[in-house]
């Protein structure tokens, strides 16, 4: 373990080592209960297979995304369609309840949807991946969404697929209890380093993003913290 600017920085030997950490993480929370924010991408997919394992009750969480594209549920894009094959159709217990973001809505609709049942809720754990381009959810390098304020946004894809996107703001990110970023991959140790030991900038979204009031974690392979130090 190790200390960044104000984050805690876990490596884990290989990517199954790094899911099975963020899928303890996920099991703790589900019998703390509260309000899980899940993230789409391989390491965390793999997370929420090993999940079940260690607990098969989530009655007491309710479960959001940060971001979605603007695909029906069952489209293999589909960040909650992935959670549900990968996860929550292999818990015996449901959890309390799923906002899913309604993305076959078209991004300004279901941005506005989605803004309403967050309402008040408080997230208490929020699960984000990193691109190798540095974005986090679907907030892109230097995208006029960083600078917009509104809990949830209608965004435009950076990246493939080209599909629009809905996403939490860079505010409503910041204002979990805890951030926990889950990171795999040599393709993604540009991008880390630049998140986690380079001066914040637009350029890397990741770099933005710190719990205001709480914990920041971040969980990496060998091969994603390889370019940390030197």
């Amino acid at each position: 373990m190790a200390e960044g600017r104000d984050i805690e920085i876990v490596v884990a030997a290989d990517a199954e080592s790094a899911a099975r950490i963020v899928a303890e993480r996920l099991a703790e929370a589900a019998r703390a209960g509260g309000h899980v924010v899940l993230t789409g991408g391989t390491t965390p997919k793999r997370a929420y297979e090993l999940t079940p394992e260690l607990e098969q009750d989530w009655s007491r969480v309710e479960l959001w995304w940060g971001d979605e594209r603007c695909v029906p549920p069952d489209d293999d894009n589909s960040n909650y369609g992935m959670a549900k094959k990968a996860l929550l159709d292999n818990v015996d217990v449901a959890p309390r309840a799923v906002h899913r973001i309604k993305g076959e809505l078209g991004k300004e609709e279901a941005a506005a949807d989605y803004d309403r049942e967050l309402d008040e809720a408080r997230l208490d754990l929020l699960l984000l991946g990193i691109g190798p381009d540095g974005h986090i959810a679907s907030l892109f390098p230097n995208a006029p969404t960083l600078r917009q304020r509104g809990r949830v946004l209608p965004a435009e894809a950076g990246l493939e697929p080209f599909v629009d996107r809905v996403t939490l703001s860079l505010p409503t990110l910041r204002g979990a209890s805890e951030i926990l970023f889950v990171v795999a991959g040599e393709e993604k140790a540009d991008a880390v380093r630049r998140a986690f030991v380079e001066p914040p900038s637009p350029d890397t979204p990741a770099s933005l993003v710190r719990a205001a009031s709480g914990r920041t974690t971040v969980i990496l392979d060998r091969a994603a913290a390889a370019k940390l130090e030197g």
